[in-house]
């Protein structure tokens, strides 16, 4: 079969490997589309997302769908259309039960945080836990499924903000996880969401989607201690800094972004000052059922999606990811 993978830094080249074969309690998928993300671009362009080093080769994508292809059990027909909730869960800890997300020792579709590398799915064929499946309705095409995964970062950030129906909520930061995010804010009733970003076509695309409005850095004012709620999407200190200043007293402030594994300066007094909650968001745990639901019934989320390429124009596609002025999300359609 044909593959996607990440040899080292700069080097993304389409190979054969041997088709896998499902094993019991496993399916083997014929894959549909797969998003290109954040992590997916580190990898390629600095051979490394964080502290997890390439160090074979590496199939990216976690942001998936596809159909069934075989399932030895029977149970799923050949042609079912799935996406996929890519975490193998790891070791069950005290305290943190209900949340499997956040057990140690677990791993992701395309990921060089374990060895051998957890590989993702941007390949014709993926055999996969079964209890990671998510049969979709009839009506959400596969094209739009592929929004499932990030669509559960953003809904999991909610749910670690709380309810942000009736509040004010600030976006900083535009990308395909912060639109998701002004999508599923302006969904779950927030009075008023406000997205930030350095650039034009990101708050351009915010619009799109429900922002109520925008705010391009470096030219319009961010409104200081306005916001009840307020998810910061960059992970640029500059940016943490200027959401912390927006927050209303008592607000809730959401890090979506994720941080160098480094010290950075940012201005910490208005969490003391204004007694603002601080939280850390990791990934999802169920939520990508909630997204599917949210992805059949609002056709429109699939405005995130500015840019399909074909599997052998993957170099093409990751630079057009590479630059967030011009595109959103971006997908590889996988030898469909």
């Amino acid at each position: 079969m044909k593959a996607i993978v990440i040899r080292e830094k700069l080097e993304l080249v389409e190979v054969e490997v041997p088709t896998p074969e499902p094993r019991a309690g496993q399916v083997r998928l014929r894959m549909a589309y797969g998003g290109i993300c954040g992590s997916d671009l580190h990898y390629y362009h600095e051979g490394a997302n964080g502290s997890f080093v390439v160090r074979e080769p590496l199939v990216p994508g976690h942001e998936l769908s596809g159909t069934v292809d075989l399932d030895p059990s029977g149970e799923l027909a050949p042609g079912t259309p799935v996406t996929i909730h890519p975490a193998t869960f790891g070791t069950p800890s005290p305290g943190i039960e209900d949340r499997p997300h956040l057990w140690p020792n677990g791993a992701y579709l395309g990921s060089a945080s374990t060895w051998p590398h957890t590989q993702g799915g941007m390949s014709e064929f993926v055999v996969v836990s079964k209890d990671m499946l998510r049969p979709l309705p009839g009506s959400l095409p596969l094209r739009r499924a592929a929004l499932a995964e990030p669509l559960g970062v953003a809904l999991h950030a909610l749910e670690i903000a709380g309810a942000v129906k009736g509040r004010r909520v600030l976006v900083s930061g535009a990308g395909a996880i912060g639109l998701l995010t002004v999508s599923a804010a302006v969904l779950a009733g927030a009075t008023e969401v406000v997205a930030t970003d350095v650039l034009p076509g990101p708050l351009q695309r915010a619009r799109q989607v429900g922002a109520h409005r925008t705010v391009q850095i470096g030219s319009d004012e961010i409104p200081s201690e306005y916001f009840d709620t307020v998810f910061e999407c960059t992970a640029v200190p500059a940016a943490l800094t200027a959401a912390l200043a927006a927050a209303c007293r008592g607000a809730i402030v959401v890090l979506v972004g994720i941080p160098a594994d480094e010290p950075r300066p940012v201005n910490l007094a208005p969490i003391v000052s204004r007694e603002l909650q601080l939280r850390g968001t990791l990934r999802f745990n169920n939520e990508i059922d909630h997204a599917i639901e949210l992805l059949d019934a609002h056709p429109h989320l699939e405005q995130i999606v500015t840019h399909e390429y074909p599997a052998d124009h993957a170099v093409e596609a990751f630079a057009t990811a590479s630059d967030s002025d011009a595109s959103g999300k971006v997908l590889l359609s996988l030898w469909l």
